[in-house]
């Protein structure tokens, strides 16, 4: 890369990073002469970005929202993705929140303001950290429908297939809901609402829902049942599945890895770099135990008493299927 385009790439993203800058305090970071600022700053402008000029003793520069910046002329979907991306950065790697944030509020700065009004519409709350792989995907403009009648507070309506997941699933009536929060578990989008029809709070699959339009009038939020909507959401999915058996161990390995593989009804818990607490659900306290056994790892059976009794008969009964 010559030193021009270098120069220009650390102007641009000392402009994306403040919204105003002194001229002579661009010189100094940079390490050139105003002057030499002053030319690079056309360059800019001659490819299309918006940089204005201040006169005077406290002149500087300004990187205005404009429609013509090649690197960041996103469609509609790019746009929803970079904002979900950063959104929901921190449910795959750690220690990037401060960063996530920061860079949103960078591509945001310098979008056209069409572009950051639909931005704007998707406020994303991510539940669970080890989420599966078992992905389902939805329509972007269903996102933007869900997320525009979320942020502008009107009621969202809706047709919303039976519980049957197969392709063939009728529609059934419109519903009409207050939507409260958008969330991502365990792969899926869901939206929290209250439904008007129902006269209570109902969690619904975003994959299912067909929005239509006009919205309805707006209201004013209601309070969850719960301190925050990740508690409540918590709460709803892991009360679904009354499983009769349910045990905790810790795992020597990963959580990210076990995660892949523990199903939709676990719950992976991180204790170190190398190992996890892991709980299942099983119908029975023998299967329980032979499902810890599946991850090919040291495991250390913590509670109930009859999950460490079913592994003390499974151990016996392998010992004496595999011979002396």
């Amino acid at each position: 890369m010559s030193e021009t385009s270098a120069r220009l790439l650390a102007l641009l993203s000392l402009l994306q990073a403040r919204r105003d800058w002194p001229g002579s305090l661009l010189a100094e970071r940079l390490e050139v002469s105003p002057r030499t600022v002053r030319r690079d700053v056309d360059r800019l402008r001659d490819l299309g970005y918006p940089v204005r000029a201040s006169k005077g003793p406290d002149g500087g520069y300004r990187l205005d929202a404009g429609a013509d910046l090649p690197p960041l002329l996103f469609d509609d979907d790019q746009a929803i993705a970079v904002a979900v991306a950063l959104q929901t950065a921190t449910t795959s790697v750690t220690g990037i929140e401060e960063g996530a944030l920061r860079a949103l509020a960078t591509v945001r700065q310098v979008m056209p303001a069409r572009l950051r009004q639909r931005v704007d519409a998707l406020q994303v709350t991510t539940v669970d950290r080890y989420a599966d792989s078992r992905r389902i995907k939805v329509d972007s403009e269903h996102l933007i429908a869900i997320g525009t009648a979320l942020r502008a507070r009107e009621v969202l309506r809706f047709d919303y297939t039976s519980p049957r997941a197969d392709e063939d699933a009728e529609w059934v009536p419109p519903r009409k809901v207050e939507p409260h929060h958008l969330v991502t578990w365990g792969g899926r989008w869901y939206l929290v609402g209250w439904d008007l029809d129902r006269n209570d709070w109902r969690t619904f699959r975003v994959d299912r829902m067909l929005p239509k339009t006009p919205t309805g009038p707006r209201f004013t939020p209601r309070e969850l049942p719960a301190p925050d909507v990740s508690t409540y959401i918590s709460s709803r999915f892991q009360g679904r599945n009354q499983w009769p058996c349910r045990g905790t161990a810790i795992l020597q390995a990963k959580a990210t890895d076990i995660a892949r593989w523990a199903g939709r009804d676990a719950l992976v818990e991180e204790v170190t770099d190398t190992s996890c607490r892991l709980t299942l659900n099983g119908w029975s306290w023998t299967g329980l135990a032979a499902n810890f056994g599946m991850f090919e790892t040291d495991v250390e059976f913590i509670n109930p008493p009859e999950l460490k009794q079913a592994a003390r008969d499974l151990a016996t009964r392998y010992l004496a299927a595999a011979g002396s």
